[in-house]
């Protein structure tokens, strides 16, 4: 899937490992859509406890759950790292993120100290944890490949983010003074958004928009120096906003001159593909990286010229970027892990991968989303229409989480009745 040399089951993780995750990634895109319906457009409000909420919904819950779920299945076969016990370091990730999370969230909504302590612990022992692992593995390869050295810089990035973090959430429960709070804030959502999100999105692009979509590679300006030129504006701004205010006005405008490059030569690339039909996951792609184009023009405008719309719309373009990505590699994940480990089971009853999901299935999610990124838009100007946002988010996650759902189904179905090969081995003659 991932490597030109093939994949093997030795190498994969089970796959209730990653459909796990997904799940856990669905059901809070739920949680996701629900608190849309009870906040309405208080939501864009970034000094709101409401947006808060919502914001670490989506980035912990929905895109950080995805994200771990891609990293396990991803790690051993684009890199080749074995990650050993994978369904016992999964479930050491999962089961603290997911009460982390929500310890998070009742912290944001009560402001009450002991939620801050707990969810801190939680979240900070797991997120580290298992960047750690995935980090010391990718450092043990002796080759490394432009997507893995990018992967690199993402979780080196993670790790930075969760400890400003710390800092904050202990400012917030009272145990420090918090006289750096500003500038660590600052940090930590600027290694968010474009040292863990987007870096691990750029990185994961580098092989499989090639090797997916059959395109010529990335030219080795973007591939070979992109992620650690980011990493580094990123560390550049964060040092410099302990001496000088402004140092984050000039980064964002490099790192937005980075970005329109990179998302501008990705859509490139997908025009010159050499499989000419066009699936949904390729217009999710196409979607995703426009809509970073007008995320990072929403940006630069907004440093000269602030638009409190604008800045709330610039919201709607990146969770829509990131979003989108999600839904391109859910829909070449699932169908094809379900074939997959049941054909490595030896099951030529195997469902074929458009039998697991059929891309009219995937192509009604594209349209499903298009519709829930332009109704938060108009809701900004047109408040009522964050109701319909809300339920379109409702609509979205749960078709998602009924692919997973379904594709699981189909699995343990031809576990169960399916026929296998049968190895026989003839016996010599006397």
């Amino acid at each position: 899937m991932f490597s030109q040399n093939g994949l093997s089951l030795d190498q994969a993780p089970p796959i209730s490992v990653v459909f796990r995750f997904f799940l856990s990634g669905s059901i809070f895109g739920l949680l996701a859509g629900i608190l849309t319906l009870l906040f309405g457009t208080d939501i864009f409000n970034a000094d709101t406890s409401q947006a808060l909420i919502l914001t670490h919904t989506l980035t912990l819950g929905v895109m950080l759950s995805f994200m771990f779920g891609a990293l396990f299945q991803m790690l051993p076969v684009i890199a080749g790292v074995k990650l050993t016990a994978p369904v016992k370091k999964a479930n050491l990730v999962q089961y603290p993120l997911v009460v982390g999370v929500l310890l998070l969230l009742s912290a944001f909504y009560t402001g009450k100290a002991v939620f801050f302590i707990s969810a801190s612990m939680l979240l900070g022992i797991t997120i580290i944890g298992i960047a750690f692992i995935m980090l010391k593995n990718l450092l043990a390869l002796p080759n490394h490949s432009h997507s893995t050295k990018g992967m690199t810089i993402a979780l080196s990035s993670l790790i930075l983010l969760t400890l400003f973090a710390l800092y904050l959430t202990a400012t917030l429960a009272g145990l420090l003074e918090g006289t750096l709070y500003s500038q660590v804030k600052t940090a930590h959502y600027s290694f968010g958004l474009f040292g863990w999100i987007t870096l691990l999105i750029i990185s994961i692009s580098f092989q499989v928009i090639e090797m997916f979509y059959v395109t010529p590679a990335y030219p080795a300006f973007i591939s070979k120096s992109l992620p650690l030129r980011l990493f580094g504006l990123l560390l550049l701004g964060s040092i410099g906003a302990f001496f000088f205010a402004q140092s984050w006005f000039f980064v964002d405008i490099v790192i937005v001159g980075f970005l329109l490059c990179y998302a501008l030569m990705t859509l490139r690339r997908l025009s010159q593909r050499k499989r000419p039909i066009a699936d949904a996951t390729v217009w999710f792609w196409r979607t995703g990286m426009m809509l970073l184009v007008l995320s990072a023009s929403a940006t630069l405008t907004t440093r000269f010229h602030p638009i409190p719309s604008l800045q709330a719309i610039n919201y709607i373009f990146f969770a829509g970027f990131a979003l989108s990505i999600v839904f391109a590699m859910f829909y070449k994940i699932v169908p094809f892990l379900t074939w997959f480990h049941l054909n490595a089971q030896g099951y030529f009853t195997a469902p074929m991968m458009h039998e697991v999901i059929h891309p009219k299935t995937a192509m009604k999610h594209l349209y499903i989303h298009l519709a829930t990124l332009a109704a938060f838009v108009v809701s900004v100007y047109f408040t009522p229409i964050i109701y319909l946002a809300g339920s379109l988010t409702l609509l979205s996650f749960g078709w998602m989480l009924w692919q997973i759902v379904h594709a699981w189904k189909l699995y343990v179905h031809t576990q169960k009745t399916g026929e296998r090969f049968e190895m026989t081995i003839p016996k010599a003659k006397d």
